[in-house]
Order: C-alpha cells, then sequence, then structure tokens
C-alpha cells in the first residue's frame, strides 16, 4: 500500500470496533492500511464499547458533518449496586450501595426501561470530550479539578428491557434507540440514582448509525488483509440520510466549480441539504438558499 500522505482513495467503511480500541485507534490503523492520511469517523465509541464505527477516507472525511447527527441504537447493560468516576466498568469504584429488590422484578423493570422514552435533559459523563474553558472534559477530571457541565436536551427514541442478570451483582440488559449527543453512561447513573441504589454502563455495543448496521460492519482485521480496500466502500447514497438529486454531466461541471444551482432541481418543500449525484457518484452536498441551490461541499471527483 501507498504510504504518502494523500491517495486517490474516498469513501466509507463500516468498522466492527473492538473492546480495547478507541475511535482514534482505529483511524490510525485504517491510514496505515490505506496510505491515506485523511481519515475521520463519524460518532466516537468509548474504549470498552463494541460495534458500529463509521470511517471515512480520503474527501469522504467533509461528509462527516452529516453522518454524526444520526440516530444510534446500543445494546448496554445496566449493572446495579455501585457507581464510578467514569460511569462505566472502566472507571474507579465511587459508591457502592444496596440494591432496592425491585431492580430484579421483571415487571417492574420492564415499565422502568419503557418509562424512559421522550425528550429529556440529560448531563453528560465528567470523563467525556465535552468542551470546558477550552479543554475537553476528562482532561479536568483526570487533573483532579471539578468538572460541571450543563445538562443538554436529547431524546430517547425507543427503549426495551431483553432481560435480567440477577447477578451479583444485578444487571439490566436493554436496547435503545437515541438522538445525538446522548451518553448511554449517564443512562446507566441516572437508572441507579433514580431507583434508590447505584449503577454503571457494564457493557456497550452499537448496534446501528443512522443507516449502518451491524450487518454491515466488519471485523478490523479484514480490512487489514483486503488486497484493496476501496472495493469494501459502502456506497455513499445508502449512507446519507438526505435527498438525492440526479444531475446531467452538464451540471456536474457546474457542481465541480461550487457554482449554485436553480432551485427548482430539489423539491420545493424540501430545505435540505441534498446529495448531489452523477454518474452513480455523490458529487456534492447543497442546501437550499432562497430561490437557489448553494454548495456546502463539494467533491470533483466524486464519492462512490
Amino acid at each position: 500500500m501507498s504510504t504518502r500522505g494523500a491517495t486517490d482513495l474516498s469513501g466509507i467503511i463500516c468498522v466492527d470496533k473492538p473492546a480495547g480500541m478507541t475511535s482514534h485507534d482505529v483511524v490510525a490503523a485504517v491510514r496505515r492500511i490505506t496510505g491515506e492520511r485523511r481519515v475521520g469517523h463519524a460518532g466516537t465509541l468509548d474504549p470498552m464499547a463494541t460495534g458500529v464505527l463509521v470511517v471515512l477516507v480520503g474527501p469522504a472525511t467533509r461528509l462527516t458533518p452529516y453522518l454524526t447527527s444520526e440516530e444510534k441504537i446500543y445494546a448496554a447493560r445496566i449493572t446495579f449496586g455501585s457507581s464510578t468516576d467514569t460511569d462505566d466498568a472502566e472507571g474507579e469504584t465511587t459508591s457502592t450501595l444496596p440494591v432496592p429488590a425491585e431492580v430484579s422484578d421483571i415487571h417492574a423493570a420492564r415499565a422502568q426501561v419503557e418509562g424512559l422514552v421522550g425528550t429529556i435533559e440529560q448531563t453528560p459523563p465528567a470523563y467525556s470530550a465535552v468542551k470546558l474553558q477550552g479543554k475537553k472534559a476528562y482532561e479536568l477530571a483526570r487533573a483532579g479539578k471539578e468538572v460541571v457541565i450543563a445538562p443538554r436536551t436529547v431524546r430517547i427514541i425507543e427503549a426495551r428491557l431483553d432481560g435480567i442478570i440477577d447477578g451479583p451483582p444485578v444487571s439490566w440488559n436493554i436496547t435503545t434507540r437515541v438522538s445525538k449527543g446522548f451518553y448511554i453512561r449517564s443512562l446507566a447513573r441516572d437508572l441507579g440514582e433514580s431507583l434508590g441504589t447505584a449503577a454503571h454502563l457494564g457493557g456497550l455495543r452499537r448496534l446501528a448509525s443512522g443507516k449502518l448496521t451491524t450487518s454491515r460492519a466488519r471485523p478490523l482485521e479484514s480490512f487489514q488483509a483486503a488486497d484493496d480496500i476501496s472495493e469494501m466502500f459502502i456506497p455513499s447514497r445508502e449512507v446519507l440520510e438526505m435527498e438525492t438529486i440526479s444531475v446531467s454531466q452538464g451540471i456536474a461541471r457546474q457542481v465541480a466549480t461550487g457554482s449554485q444551482l436553480p432551485g427548482m432541481l430539489a423539491d420545493e418543500d424540501q430545505p435540505g441539504p441534498f446529495a448531489v449525484v452523477a454518474g452513480g457518484k455523490v458529487i456534492g452536498i447543497y442546501a437550499r438558499a432562497e430561490e437557489f441551490l448553494k454548495a456546502e461541499a463539494v467533491f470533483p471527483g466524486g464519492i462512490a
């Protein structure tokens, strides 16, 4: 493989992230595999978590803002009886409390989980990448400084109880579909408090990020073994959750220069953004600007 800082590669892969690696570790591995400096990911997974990590290569990294806002689905294990400084199993125990008997009651637990659905104000964990005073919260926490993070509005779209592990410790296996910016670690912490005990996140697997699910994800080793990683790219049209506009080669040449396009090319009821497609590739992202469509990102070579 080439070791240059830039290649002609441009595309999206779906990695089934293993436990023990950071999202940055995965990005670094893909850089080594491809020889492409421009590699990024859409939506961080903590080191202990596994599952869907969307990785973008080459010019496709400019699609990141359009992918990180999507809904995500998680399978999580909530472990009761103890809290940690990181709100997950990798942290130091900060408290231990008795677990009420009703936590082990399947009917009460199911009602509690199903009742989570809705819009809530959630405080991110102290050990998170939220920016405070120009630094990431976890940097301040590791330095022993007080971390105060303002609550954020997030949504739990679906939630179900998959089972109870009677322990010890007592744990719930749950599946949730949540909005951008949702922290499952915070959910675990808050569930413990609401039930009169302590809790932390005992395990996490991301089942879906937007349109991509674990059925499309591949182990990192499969990309390392590939003769041509571009053959493993997922068509960007299948990943982007936006309306598409198919254009002629004549209009494609206008897109290549970032020119405005006539507003009539897109459904007037849709504000955008729109993925502009030519020759089966995404060549630009456009949004409505009064009677015109204005370029937000342009990909002259196209993204498959």
